[in-house]
């Protein structure tokens, strides 16, 4: 047995966004506990990048790494969105600064219904779904999926 300690894995925040025309999901998590929460859903007036508010984000998270989910139909080919989602993320990458990784988001807002209906089911959310908490749910599946590729 060897008297090198483990390798320390570095602390790096990271935001996850599933990118909608109407709303952005945000989770946020890190590579310490490779865990993710829902962290908010940012609306998208008159079909405008709330830009201001993804800054804020950034500037208060300070995140190492983005995470965004891109869209495939079943048999994974592009969807209507998955050119628009993929310029999201290059904007968001020129103007964060920052390395975006884009993820498969097939069936997160199927996953996150599911979720959001189960702690409705247990007690644990008492409050009506809304769409806004499907979204940042579903931000947070996209983020899940990223910490299991890295495994």
């Amino acid at each position: 047995m060897s008297g090198t300690p483990p390798a320390r894995t570095e602390l790096i925040v990271i935001l996850a966004f599933d990118y909608g025309t109407r709303r952005i999901g945000v989770a946020s998590g890190n590579t310490m506990s490779r865990t993710a929460q829902p962290l908010c859903t940012l609306e998208c007036k008159q079909l405008q990048t709330p830009w201001p508010e993804i800054d804020k984000l950034l500037r208060d998270y300070l995140p190492g790494q983005l995470i965004v989910g891109l869209p495939y139909n079943d048999d994974g080919t592009p969807t209507g969105m998955t050119a628009v989602v993929q310029a999201f993320a290059a904007e968001l990458a020129e103007r964060s600064k920052l390395p975006v990784m884009l993820v498969d988001e097939r069936h997160s807002s199927r996953e996150a219904e599911r979720e959001l209906a189960y702690l409705r089911r247990s007690g644990v959310k008492t409050r009506r779904v809304s769409h806004a908490d499907v979204d940042m749910v579903a931000a947070k599946v996209v983020l899940e999926r990223w910490f299991s590729q890295r495994n």
